[in-house]
């Protein structure tokens, strides 16, 4: 494209647009109609100039006439209770659900990584002793050892807080550093997956993998899938950097980064409900059955959520994304 004789052809619109919002509301019907024409002209103007010549200057000029036209188009807008309603009634399951292809085979592999780890230090006293002399081993291990005392170390209020600001910084360091090619978060994943590993290597080995389950499970569940959730959609946002689809690169990322936001936001909610269960429930005197079918009703209650809100919002065509009045005007490029 020849900037510009681009830039020739449609000066005078961009021109008739800044003088139409400097009036304000002081506009006729007519003119009213014009503007909002001359807006989505500029909009695809700005798309043209920023996949075919990008020019810093004429993108910036664009760019702030279609965000005070967007302004005046719509109005406006504050968020509200209506906004967080949909959110979790909408945004956030839907984002869930359209990522399931990421997350689901993330979870599988995952989980029988962290189970072929625990059968191998399990079976093998040679890679225990590697992992800790004979008494740190049996101060982990034994009846009122580290791993059964550890959910009840601190006051559960604290130690609930505590575990879901963890887990909330991991889950955030996948969704953010997935734009990294993904590279960041399968090391963070693996990292969760060995000490998962570890403990039922060496709690098996001690013949007290029921107990650690018991443990593990309350609040485990939940709180891995979010987890998994977290980093699939990280991955997915580094696969974009590679293959961004039928939109530019730059389109996608913004898409995929604006729902991986509202995951982040999501999935906090969840760990925390994981945060009071591994703070409240885990180290209860419950029965184990029961504090397991607590984890259990948890983890079932967010994937029919995940599966029937997030389903229906997904078919109906939500991605998770800000309003398509929010979001910039995109076109598509050859593939």
């Amino acid at each position: 494209m020849d900037l510009d004789v681009f830039v020739n052809a449609h000066r005078a619109e961009w021109d008739r647009l800044d003088r139409l919002l400097r009036r304000g509301r002081r506009l006729t019907g007519e003119e009213a109609d014009e503007l909002v024409e001359l807006y989505q002209r500029t909009a695809t103007h700005l798309s043209l100039v920023q996949s075919s010549a990008p020019d810093a200057a004429l993108v910036a000029r664009l760019t702030q006439l279609v965000a005070r036209a967007r302004s005046t188009v719509t109005g406006t807008r504050r968020a509200s209770w209506r906004d967080a309603t949909r959110f979790l009634t909408a945004g956030f399951p839907a984002a869930v659900h359209r990522s399931r292809h990421w997350w689901i085979p993330t979870a599988v592999l995952s989980t029988l990584l962290a189970v072929i780890i625990g059968w191998w230090i399990g079976t093998h006293p040679e890679v225990q002793a590697a992992i800790a002399a004979p008494d740190e081993l049996r101060r982990l291990t034994s009846p009122g050892g580290e791993y059964e005392t550890y959910y009840s170390s601190h006051p559960a209020a604290s130690f609930a807080a505590q575990v879901w600001t963890n887990n909330a910084r991991a889950a955030a360091m996948c969704l953010v550093l997935g734009a990294f090619l993904g590279i960041p978060v399968i090391w963070i994943l693996f990292v969760n997956v060995l000490n998962l590993g570890v403990g039922i290597g060496l709690m098996s080995s001690a013949g007290r993998l029921d107990v650690f389950l018991g443990l593990i499970l309350p609040h485990g569940l939940l709180e891995l899938t979010a987890v998994f959730v977290a980093a699939g959609t990280g991955l997915r946002l580094g696969w974009t950097v590679i293959d961004p689809g039928p939109c530019s690169r730059r389109s996608a990322l913004a898409q995929q980064g604006r729902a991986a936001i509202g995951m982040a936001i999501g999935l906090a909610l969840i760990l925390f409900v994981s945060g009071v269960i591994e703070g409240f429930v885990t180290p209860s005197g419950l029965p184990t059955w029961a504090r397991i079918a607590i984890g259990i009703a948890a983890e079932a209650a967010f994937l029919v959520y995940v599966y029937v809100l997030g389903g229906r919002a997904s078919r109906a065509g939500d991605r998770g994304d800000i309003d398509a009045a929010e979001r910039s005007a995109e076109l598509p490029v050859a593939a």
